[in-house]
């Protein structure tokens, strides 16, 4: 297939539906950890063709909502903060924090700008030399090597007024953390396909062994998800708990090595604390000490700063899949795209708002595919 409609092709979906519901003996629970997976997902109904053979959890795979609290406030500091230009993707900015978020702050004079990779940030270090420029380094592996690189260049370079607010996360930890849970009904994962095309899936391995479950590494695409689900579903049925590869197209069992070895030369594991779920270690990434120079939070005394999750705002029973969007009490009444209580509103990826903006309309057809 080459044209990304073929990939949205209703009469391609519809028997593998099929298949997933014959081959499915009993009812299974899988979890997609990739917010655009849940995203499609929701958008497509697939959770509602599948009722009774397949229940989709959706797990914490959205970056901009795992991202907790009190880094929101780190990010607050520095954009409200003289002389500095606070650099971020521009999903960042309407994530609430403890009092506003970083629109508001750039609506009350702070330099806050939105770019497209951290080496414009870094780019405009350059222009800039007067300012301390700092860029939020949010994300799972996925963005972790462009991060990398901009840290890298700026040394490369000399520039000394740049410096990263690191609140980088990875996967295989909190698949561990979620299958430990307690009142776990995880039985299956669909892994991001993105994070697998820099990490590649041999780190799923000892995970799929461990707790006997297969992991289906799946593209974003309707029938990406539906042929991952059924390659999981076959499993399931067998016994087998196994690494696959779904996402043939992007995905190599080793990734992209020279991506990884970016990350390894910048980065190294630390704990890490994610929203709603406290603090996973050794699930995040932190600047190797060689690096200090350019960890904003060093660089601006921000270490001590910790904050207690607002209770009224559910977000880790949502990304542990205990609770769907839509059983929250604050769902769509305090809490809004508009009046979000928690990232798991604002955030293009997160499940609050997809429950919000498509599944209220269900009852039309799919959208995007087509007949």
């Amino acid at each position: 297939m080459k044209y990304l409609t073929e990939y949205r092709d209703a009469s391609i979906a519809l028997p593998l539906i099929e298949r997933i519901r014959k081959t499915a003996t009993r009812p299974w629970t899988l979890m997609e950890v990739c917010g655009g997976q849940t995203h499609t997902i929701v958008r497509q109904g697939l959770d509602e063709l599948l009722d009774g053979a397949v229940e989709m959890i959706h797990g914490p795979g959205c970056p901009v909502c795992v991202t907790p609290l009190e880094q929101i406030d780190k990010a607050l500091q520095l954009a409200a903060r003289p002389g500095v230009i606070f650099t971020s993707f521009g999903d960042m900015l309407r994530v609430p924090g403890s009092d506003c978020d970083l629109q508001q702050v750039r609506a009350r004079g702070g330099q806050v700008r939105i770019v497209y990779s951290p080496l414009d940030a870094l780019a405009l270090a350059q222009r800039n030399p007067e300012s301390e420029v700092v860029f939020f380094a949010v994300g799972f592996e996925t963005t972790a090597p462009a991060n990398a690189m901009a840290v890298w260049r700026a040394r490369e370079l000399g520039v000394t007024n740049f410096s990263v607010l690191v609140s980088h996360v990875t996967v295989p930890p909190a698949i561990m953390a979620i299958m430990q849970s307690p009142g776990n009904r995880v039985q299956g994962f669909l892994a991001a396909g993105h994070v697998c095309a820099v990490m590649g899936w041999s780190e799923y391995e000892p995970l799929a062994e461990r707790y006997k479950i297969p992991i289906v590494v799946t593209g974003f695409e309707p029938l990406d998800i539906l042929e991952g689900i059924l390659m999981a579903v076959h499993q399931l049925e067998d016994g087998r708990h196994e690494v696959e590869n779904q996402y043939v197209r992007s995905v190599r069992r080793e990734g992209t090595p020279p991506a990884r070895a970016r990350i390894e030369d910048v980065f190294e594991l630390a704990d890490r604390k994610w929203r709603g779920l406290g603090e996973i270690p050794m699930s995040g990434l932190r600047l190797r000490e060689e690096f200090a120079a350019y960890d904003a939070e060093r660089k601006f005394g921000l270490g001590g700063i910790t904050v207690n999750e607002p209770a009224e705002c559910r977000a880790g029973d949502v990304l542990t899949g205990r609770l769907k969007p839509p059983l929250c009490a604050a769902f769509g009444t305090r809490c809004t795209p508009e009046h979000p209580l928690g990232a798991l509103m604002v955030s293009s990826e997160g499940a609050c708002a997809a429950y919000y903006h498509i599944a209220k309309h269900r009852g039309a057809a799919p959208a995007g595919m087509t007949a």
